[in-house]
This record gives structure tokens, sequence and C-alpha cells, in this order.
């Protein structure tokens, strides 16, 4: 009797089972990984509203002088240095190689480019055949995009052929060497003690007899694990001939690249499209007196760049636990959340720019409401109501999905690494680049761009972030601020430091006197 509980009891019972059951159809947004989320559903509730009132009253009745403009879009005039003639000092290649290196790649874009650059170092160093790099699944965006997706992996080995050899892929006697293999158990053809920024010294004393052994080395983790300093020049041109010469996107990344661009810079009724759904190919025979100028802004405001600064962005308290709960979640408790205020953060220039923030600075140096904007960002945490402000300053904006049919991105659709890569090319195609906030995407575009002496803006953080607490600066103020602020940082060639990155000062390495 007491075995089963009464029917009607039973029905009680089932029903919050059933709504709970019914919870993910019904709401959706609130079973969203964090890893593929804008942002949280919390977040979205308070939205917020324009922390800086005044500047964006006076930035919206801005009136830009024909001087003014004239001068911000002013190609750079030549300067010292200049691309050379021929990249790398050719040394003849050995007859036979020491084995194969394989490296395992993590991080964005831009972080796995520069790596890919660093192996092909590596591998002329050892004397090894390098294997085509395995990028591993980004943890963030969930990207399990390959090498051959993004780069057009045949003219990378073209281009090299007389510098190193590279394979596609191991020989059958070596197919045991995968990163499941490594990942199961500790191997002896594992390299993963290399140092941050090691030396070539360190890859002959410690690689070199591992790929004499075993006829192959997988090095991992491999980011940043090679100096940039006390190299033979040999070598810095070599990393610099990978980045500016041998990685090439795939050819739709560029068709679509330069499609967009074509948009860009024509009216619509000249847009390079058939119907809706395909791109032409973009004929040489324009009047280039008809062609417009643009400016690429990567935003940088994404979620997951939000939540790593610990600043506070406006969104309230729900926003601020929205945050705390990702850091937990995605970072386990590796970054932490910070010990300084959000005034401290932000009078250190240590926050990124909010696009309210950058939409001011931008507005400040002089670009009109007739801006042709294109947005280079992933995900922008907060969607459509935080960018609001920003497009109320500049109505023309644009970006992938606002220049591109839905057939024609469906080849990079949800493949974070390939939209990265559209957004790469049409940088490398603009008449000025600016980045909202410091970041790997930065500074392969500052190194690229000096590289062929394009504008480049890079925003002076340590000015912006006590700029924007000062709640009583007029608009007059800001603007002779910002643009006093800014006149040396348009792309005038900084040679590099020691420690610094050649990918982003590519002079004196990488660079000849004119």
């Amino acid at each position: 009797m007491g075995r089963y509980p009464p029917r009607q009891n039973n029905r009680r019972g089932a029903m919050p089972i059933l709504f709970v059951l019914l919870l993910p159809i019904l709401f959706p947004s609130l079973f969203t990984p964090l890893s593929h989320a804008s942002p949280s559903i919390i977040s979205e509730w308070n939205t917020p509203k324009p922390r800086h009132s005044r500047l964006l009253k006076g930035a919206l009745q801005r009136e830009t002088s024909l001087e003014q403009q004239s001068e911000l879009w002013t190609p750079l005039p030549k300067q010292e240095w200049k691309t050379c003639k021929v990249l790398g000092i050719a040394s003849r290649l050995p007859e036979s190689s020491e084995g194969y290196i394989q490296v395992f790649l993590d991080g964005g874009l831009n972080q796995q480019r520069m790596g890919i650059c660093d192996a092909v170092a590596v591998a002329k160093i050892l004397n090894a055949t390098l294997v085509i790099p395995y990028l591993e699944v980004n943890p963030v965006w969930q990207d399990s995009s390959t090498f051959m997706e993004i780069f057009d992996v045949d003219h990378f080995i073209s281009v090299l052929k007389d510098d190193i050899r590279v394979v596609k892929e191991l020989p059958d006697e070596y197919s045991w060497s995968t990163r499941e293999y490594y990942a199961a158990a500790i191997r002896s053809t594992r390299i993963k003690t290399a140092p941050v920024r090691a030396s070539a010294h360190w890859y002959l004393e410690n690689v070199l007899p591992v790929l004499q052994s075993y006829g192959v080395a997988a090095i991992a983790p491999f980011s940043h694990r090679l100096d940039f300093d006390n190299m033979p020049m040999e070598i810095q041109r070599l990393r610099c001939k990978v980045n500016f010469q041998a990685l090439v996107f795939v050819p739709h990344i560029r068709a679509l690249g330069d499609a967009l661009v074509s948009r860009l810079r024509y009216s619509p009724s000249r847009n390079e499209m058939v119907g809706d759904n395909y791109i032409r190919e973009v004929s040489g025979s324009r009047d280039d007196q008809a062609a417009g100028k643009f400016v690429v802004l990567h935003l940088r405001f994404d979620k997951d760049m939000a939540a790593h600064s610990a600043c506070d962005f406006g969104g309230g308290k729900a926003e601020k636990l929205a945050l705390a709960k990702y850091r937990q979640v995605i970072w386990q408790g590796r970054v932490l959340n910070s010990q300084f205020t959000d005034e401290e953060l932000r009078s250190q220039g240590r926050c990124p720019l909010t696009p309210e923030e950058i939409g001011l600075v931008l507005a400040a140096l002089g670009f009109d409401n007739n801006t042709r904007l294109y947005l280079a960002s992933h995900k922008v945490y907060g969607g459509e109501a935080r960018i609001s402000t920003l497009r109320s300053l500049f109505p023309l904006m644009e970006d992938k999905k606002s220049l591109a049919s839905s057939e024609e991105r469906v080849k990079i659709k949800g493949k974070a690494s390939l939209l990265a890569a559209v957004d790469y090319y049409v940088s490398m195609h603009s008449d000025i680049f600016v980045s909202a906030s410091p970041g790997n995407m930065h500074n392969a575009m500052v190194g690229h761009r000096t590289y062929i002496n394009m504008k480049t803006i890079r925003p002076n953080m340590a000015l912006l972030g006590p700029l924007f607490l000062n709640k009583n600066l007029t608009w007059p103020e800001f603007q002779e601020a910002i643009i006093e602020g800014h006149k040396n940082r348009q792309g005038i060639i900084r040679l590099r430091k020691k420690e610094q990155s050649l990918y982003t000062y590519p002079a004196p390495d990488c660079m000849c006197q004119a």
C-alpha cells in the first residue's frame, strides 16, 4: 500500500519537473554556455546609459574643418625605414634535415600567427623539417579551424622552400606522434620545458638531441618560446619573411575581404555583387578618383576582454557579478578579481575603452559623421545596446554582417579565426587603422602596417584614463588634449627596443634604411 504515492500527488510532483525540463526551450539564453555567450542575460537587463553625456553632446555637435580632415586622411610620408627588396639572407639548405618538428599553438589568430613565425625560425635553427603547425581549439570561442583552413598552405611552402623544409603531415612511420598521444602520458619526444623567450642555444642544447635520437620532436606549449634578442640576422629576417610574405589567407577569405573593401570604398550601386549571393572578382579598371576612404576600428570589447580587465563598465551590480562568475568558470581562478578600484585601474590606463569612449576619441581626432567606419570585432559585450552611442557618432558604420550577404559569409560563419582573418585582411587595406585597446590584433596591425608604411593610430591609454575620469572636462578641452596626445602616435616608425616584439616593431630587424 505504501509503495506508491497517491495518483493526485504524483501529478502535482510531475508539474515542477516538467517546468524544469521546458526551461531551456522557453528561455534558451539562460542556458547558453559562457564560452558562447554574448553578454549574459543579467547584464542585458541593465543596459548602461552613456557615461560621458557632457562630452557626447559636444561630439554630436562637432564641426570638423576641411584642413583638419585633409591632415587626418593624408597618407604617411616616406620615412627613414622601408621594406627590403629581399627579406632573408639565403643560406644554402643542407642536403638532409635532422628530423621533424611539431608545434602545438594556442590562443587566437594573431597569437598563433606569431607562433607560426617562431616555429619556422626554430626549424631553421635546428635544420629540421617543419610539420604544418597544429592549431589548438580556442577555449573561449571554441574554434577548431586548422592552418589549412586559414592560410594558403601551398603558398606558405613555396615562399619558404629555399629557407626550410615544410611538410603538410608526418610520414607514416611517425603517424603515432599526435596531440592525443602527447596528452595521454609523459613522452620522451615531447618538449614541454621550453622557457618563455628561449635562446637559439637552448634549442640546440635541448631539442636537437631529441631530434637526432627519435627523428621527431613535439614542442608544446610553444607560444612565446623564442627570444627576440641575440638572434642571428638571418633568423630575424626569416621570421619577418614568414609574417609579411609567407602567411597569406586562403582564396575565399581574400575574395570576401576584397568585396568588403570594395563596398566600403564605392557607393552601393557599384558593389561587387552578382545578385545577392555571389562575390564577383574585383575589377582593376576602376577610376581611383572615385574611391572613398575608410577607417577600420578594432573594438576589442568582448566579454572575455571585459572580464579579464576587472573594470566597471556601467552595467551595475548585475554586470559585476556576471563578469566575476565568468572569470571563475572560464579561468577557474587563474585570473583573480582585481585588488584595485575601478578609478585606480582607469587612472593607470588599464581599462579597455568602451564603444562610447573610443567613439569620443575618434570624434575628437577629427573623424566626422560622414566617415566610413568598418567595425572589426568579435561579439561585442552588450550587443547593439552597447554600441548604440558609437553608431550615433558614426552612422555610416559597417561590419561583415552589414556588408556581406549570409550566403557570402557561410564559409566563415561560427569560425572565430576565419572571421578574424577577414577583419585582418580588411584592416590591411584600410586608409587608417585604430585599435580601441592594446592586444594581439593591435600588435599585429601596428607591425604589419608599419612594414608597408600605412597610417595606424595608437590610442594613448595613459592619457585617456585620467581624461575620462574628469567629469568637468568640456568638449573643446577634451578635443585639444586628444589631438595633442596623439600627434606622434599615427604611424611614425619606432625602432624596436630590447625585449620588444619584432612583429610589433619590425624596424630595424626586418626593414632597410631608405
